[in-house]
């Protein structure tokens, strides 16, 4: 993350992101496959920390093996085949996105952490500032309810962050600048996509 200043000299928080050059690995077709997509790669990597089945499919489309490989839908008329190079120029005119990443793990967490519940008494005598506190009732139904919030592992799992404003597009260094922060830690893989829930808004 760092920060730029917008046209009014206000600072704003960005998140830079590296979003290419992809290569195509795969253009599925509504004939062959009953739907239009395209299998995008990202990064090359050595074939011999990947699985047979991703090298294979990069030697199919005459690629080198890619780190990461995700897909995208598309319409019938993209001219994608493979090994064609995807740039950030298809973010040009695009106003808002979607990323999703994994989330940071933070390991086994209480309450208080994972949720930012209250906590009890902070005086002398309390004895459970930073316990859950109750979570159940007496006789009836006597059992804890499904969905109670407890300890337990926080964090590493899929988060996707909405509408997120794009600020910037920079062709030449295959970057994008996105307002506020995304899932993940520096150096983290993302999906960067075209909002879903603002498709064709303007800023």
């Amino acid at each position: 993350m760092t920060q730029i200043f917008d046209d009014a000299g206000r600072r704003v928080a960005v998140t830079v992101i590296a979003a290419g050059p992809c290569l195509v690995v795969q253009r599925k077709t509504k004939a062959s496959d009953g739907y239009e997509a395209v299998k995008l790669g990202f990064e090359s990597q050595k074939a011999s920390r990947l699985s047979k089945s991703v090298v294979g499919e990069c030697s199919k489309a005459s690629v080198d093996p890619q780190r990461m490989m995700q897909e995208f839908p598309c319409t019938a008329d993209e001219e994608l085949a493979p090994g064609t190079r995807v740039t950030v120029d298809q973010f040009e005119g695009v106003s808002y996105v979607d990323v999703v990443g994994t989330s940071k793990g933070r390991g086994f967490a209480g309450v208080i952490k994972r949720f930012n519940t209250a906590g009890g008494p902070k005086t002398h005598g309390g004895h459970s500032k930073r316990r859950i506190g109750s979570i159940g009732q007496c006789s009836f139904p006597g059992r804890v309810m499904k969905g109670q919030k407890m300890p337990g592992h926080m964090g590493n799992v899929r988060v996707t962050q909405q509408n997120l404003k794009l600020l910037a597009v920079r062709p030449e260094e295959n970057l994008l600048l996105v307002q506020g922060a995304v899932p993940g830690p520096n150096g983290g893989l993302v999906r960067v996509s075209r909002a879903l829930k603002k498709a064709g808004k303007s800023a």
